[in-house]
């Protein structure tokens, strides 16, 4: 049995007097344990699964894999579980099925079937239900030679590839990467990636070989500008010229390796049908080179050969450096409203200076529709590439640095697994970054286009990962929010324009969204130190306040009951647990800045006090939290006509609205998201605001009705394929008690990895770890890459931005979180001793808490550290 087995077997042995708090190794909570609130804590026999995790993938587990490679808003292309490169999403769009016809080869002199492409065997699903398939896959690699077996193990940002075959006696890796560096944003936003492929020779004799990468020129379109390859050192650039009135079909691709020996052929033979790649693979098949010219234009494509010997014993390394450049897009999204805009650099403003904005090169935007920020910074790819070369090794040694801090944790590996997974969703084309360095995403990836635009306020919620990460570029969320999207009275809209600016005011503001918003300003300042930027945005921040009591709680009740918009596309009507949470962490959060700034808080205050009563008095039925559907005694107009995405009511809706109230609604339901607010309260640094009994009870009862350990008799006519069948998952909402509506809200019936995340981290946080563990373990048993891929945890959209929830289990387990206000470090452990990841707005490291006390390695920058606090106390 290993540790972390030993550690969930006594995690479930052990529980204090029936109200179901585990009690970890080393550590006693301080909970009451003779609460009037009683559980028996569910316990769900979940099962073993197939693959360890956080261990290699192999044989069918490699089959859906595809890791993303590239920089934070910059693109990206996929390295396969085989070693194939896929999802080349290059040009500020995802282009999911986009699978290049390229391929690395070895070829070994003297060896009968001694030229392999360098991948594993192709998986069984691309053979047929592809695109293009059932016309036999034409002008694909996949008819060539490749290893008999592949393993695929990641470290993010990097991943490794061992590939064996019986015919080729080397051992053969394949580790791709790209630059990820906590606090230094540019450098994790660059256009490029590398392939690092090592031979090693374990025989006694020597051997002669060509490695090759060869591809077709993939951005090459059909349109008449002209399309070429030319040099660089030691490779070659695809490009295709922009067409006439289509400045976004520009591009270029560069890759070149680093050996000086390296041979170029910039020209494929020119010919119909598959001469190109039969041509080019007759070359790699004989153990040739080829050395070809530039041509003026229309190159199929192009390859570059490394030849070497292999001495008996010895290693050779070739690494091979991509990068892109697309600089012009036609994308614009949002209509732009002149009478709305502010003037963001006043005082009365939230952006005084540029850095408030992420800024980082002072630059406007010259054209009406997005540029990507690396625009600004290089010329042409062929800056990005001698940047890429020059500072190679420096910005390896810096992402590995970050790879060994984080990894060198002792947390459970299924939650470093989904962690670390949901990391590369800032790698993949979710994440833009525009021209003037501040950041845009989408929620998540369409096929071939973003899917919901504007960093919507109400997912982004969710995400935890890059407010620690990339602070600067989270801090330039919250200005966009705060300044473009919020109007003179108040209303915030929840999504922002492209490129930003200040935008309509036209549909309701999101209420989760805004209210998290005002949260994560208070979570912004004390991760950043920054009471200048509190001081400014503050003004802002009370107005966005002001305008939500105005709209949802104008009787002053302290709970959000008037018609209120939220993450589920839809309205709540009357007082419920999800959106009064969020309001009272709204409260607290305005009045901690409030007294920081010597303002008069009172009313915030007494609005508080009184929704902290309601919420646990009124909205608890003493196992969770619910909702008081109300729709009659409100201010607002009639459900069946009030503005909503979800449409005109139909006579029957009207029949249900008369039977049971407006559509769309949970009552009586379980609601995963039923006390989400204290959750992001409490990654914001929040002092607890409502009692952590109940918050407790309602997480137990989620795991108990919520989580189901198999699907086959759920029905669902909403959107299945997130979890179905044999398959576990954490369910939206069930109805216990009973009074589940015809219509309840959509999405109701369906299982989002983001939630599943947030609730198996305020699980943990409240002390039951086991059953948090229980919620990731079924999560990540879907992600293992047989049907999944397990670097991409979709929902409305691949590399879904929700699921970096996930992030907010290293904060929940160990309780660690640096204050640089007051320059304290925070320990809180569930998990006895532990050595977990740190990342500050200064720098990155570990900590390690042993026998009561806590010590910080800093591995990069610098984190000032007063005092370090040891238990359940907060700022």
């Amino acid at each position: 049995m290993d540790k972390f087995q030993k550690r969930r077997s006594f995690l479930k042995s052990v529980v204090l007097g029936g109200t179901g708090i585990a009690v970890s190794p080393g550590i006693i909570r301080a909970e009451d344990t003779t609460a009037e609130i009683s559980h028996n804590v569910e316990q769900k026999n979940i099962p073993a699964p197939a693959r360890k995790y956080n261990t290699p993938y192999t044989g069918e587990y490699l089959n859906r894999i595809a890791f993303p490679i590239g920089g934070l808003g910059a693109g990206m292309f996929c390295l396969e579980g085989t070693g194939a490169i896929s999802h080349m999403s290059i040009r500020n769009r995802p282009e999911i099925y986009n699978e290049p016809s390229l391929f690395s080869a070895i070829a070994i002199k003297g060896l009968k079937n001694g030229v392999k492409v360098l991948e594993g065997q192709v998986p069984d699903w691309k053979m047929f239900g592809a695109r293009g398939t059932g016309n036999g896959a034409a002008g694909t690699t996949y008819g060539l030679p490749r290893f008999q077996n592949a393993e695929f193990k990641t470290h993010f940002p990097f991943a490794t590839i061992q590939l064996q075959d019986d015919d080729i006696p080397l051992q053969v890796s394949v580790k791709g990467w790209s630059p990820f560096i906590p606090t230094d944003e540019d450098n994790s936003s660059l256009p490029a990636g590398a392939l690092e492929y090592t031979f090693t020779n374990k025989t006694t004799q020597s051997f002669e070989a060509v490695f090759s990468f060869n591809t077709k020129n993939f951005l090459a379109n059909a349109d008449t500008a002209v399309n070429k390859i030319t040099g660089i050192t030691n490779g070659f650039v695809l490009k295709q010229d922009a067409a006439k009135d289509k400045p976004e079909t520009e591009g270029s691709f560069a890759v070149f390796a680093d050996d000086d020996k390296t041979i170029v052929d910039h020209c494929w033979f020119r010919g119909g049908w598959w001469d190109p790649l039969t041509m080019a693979w007759n070359t790699v098949h004989d153990v040739k080179t080829r050395a070809a010219d530039v041509v003026e234009k229309d190159a199929p494509g192009a390859s570059l050969f490394v030849p070497f010997t292999l001495a008996a014993g010895a290693s050779k390394t070739i690494k091979l450096m991509m990068t892109w450049y697309i600089p012009e897009t036609a994308m614009h999204i949002g209509e732009i409203v002149l009478d709305e805009k502010k003037d963001c650099s006043s005082e009365s403003g939230c952006c005084a200076a540029p850095e408030d904005l992420g800024v980082t090169n002072g630059k406007k935007n010259p054209s009406s529709n997005y540029k990507p920020w690396y625009s600004s910074r290089f010329a042409n790819v062929e800056e990005v590439a001698d940047y890429w070369k020059k500072n190679y090794s420096d910005l390896h040694s810096k992402s590995k640095l970050f790879s060994d801090a984080f990894y060198a944790s002792t947390l459970p590996p299924e939650v470093m697994e989904a962690v670390a997974a949901n990391l590369t969703i800032l790698k993949s084309p979710t994440v833009l970054r525009q021209y003037d360095g501040r950041l845009w995403a989408w929620e998540g990836c369409g096929d071939d286009g973003g899917c919901c635009h504007g960093s919507c306020t109400h997912v982004w919620n969710y995400a935890q990962a890059m407010c620690h990460l990339f602070p600067t570029l989270e801090r330039s969320l919250r200005n966009t929010e705060f300044c473009e999207n919020q109007n003179k009275v108040g209303h915030q809209g929840f999504r922002a324009n492209l490129p930003i600016s200040p935008l309509k005011h036209d549909f309701h503001a999101a209420s989760d969204g805004q209210l998290g918003g005002i949260m994560k300003v208070y979570r912004e300042w004390r991760i950043s130190g920054d009471n200048d930027w509190l001081r400014r945005i503050y003004p802002v921040v009370k107005t966005s306040m002001d305008y939500c009591i105005a709209t949802w709680d104008p009787a002053g009740k302290g709970v959000v009951e008037e018609p209120h918009h939220n993450t589920y596309d839809i309205e709540f009507w009357g007082p419920d647990g999800m959106i009064t949470s969020f309001y009272l962490g709204a409260l607290t959060a305005i009045v901690l800045m409030g007294k920081h700034l010597n303002k008069d808080v009172s009313k915030y205050e007494d609005l508080y006090k009184k929704g902290k009563v309601q919420l646990e008095t009124n909205l608890f039925d003493g196992e969770y939290f619910f909702q008081d559907i109300e729709y009659k005694n409100l201010k607002a107009e009639n459900p069946a006509t009030a503005q909503s995405f979800g449409g005109n009511y139909s006579a029957e809706a009207i029949e249900i609205l008369k039977q049971e109230g407006p559509k769309y609604q949970y009552g009586k339901g379980c609601l995963s998201d039923g006390i989400l607010g204290a959750w992001i309260g409490s990654m914001c640094a929040l002092p607890t605001f409502v009692d952590d009994k109940k918050v407790s009870s309602h997480l137990l009862a989620i795991h108990k009705y919520n989580l189901k350990t198999s699907l086959k008799e759920h029905a669902n006519p909403q959107r299945p394929a997130y979890a179905l069948g044999d398959e576990g998952g954490l369910l939206l909402c069930t109805w216990p008690k009973g009074g589940k509506l015809s219509l309840p809200f959509v999405y109701s019936d369906e299982v989002w990895t983001g939630i599943e995340y947030q609730v198996a981290a305020h699980l943990m946080e409240m002390g039951h770890v086991q059953q948090g563990l229980d919620v990731v373990q079924l999560c990540r048993s879907r992600y293992d890459g047989k049907v999944r891929n397990p670097f991409n945890e979709y929902e409305c959209g691949h590399w879904y931005a929700r699921a970096m929830s996930s992030y907010g289990m290293l904060q929940a387990l160990t309780g660690v979180r640096y204050d640089a206000v007051d320059k304290t470090l925070y320990v809180d452990s569930k998990i006895g001793d532990f050595t977990s990841f740190l990342s500050t707005a200064t720098g990155f490291g570990t900590v390690s808490f042993k026998a009561g006390k806590a010590s910080v390695k800093v591995l990069y920058g610098k984190i000032d550290i007063d005092k370090t606090v040891v238990g359940n106390k907060k700022a």
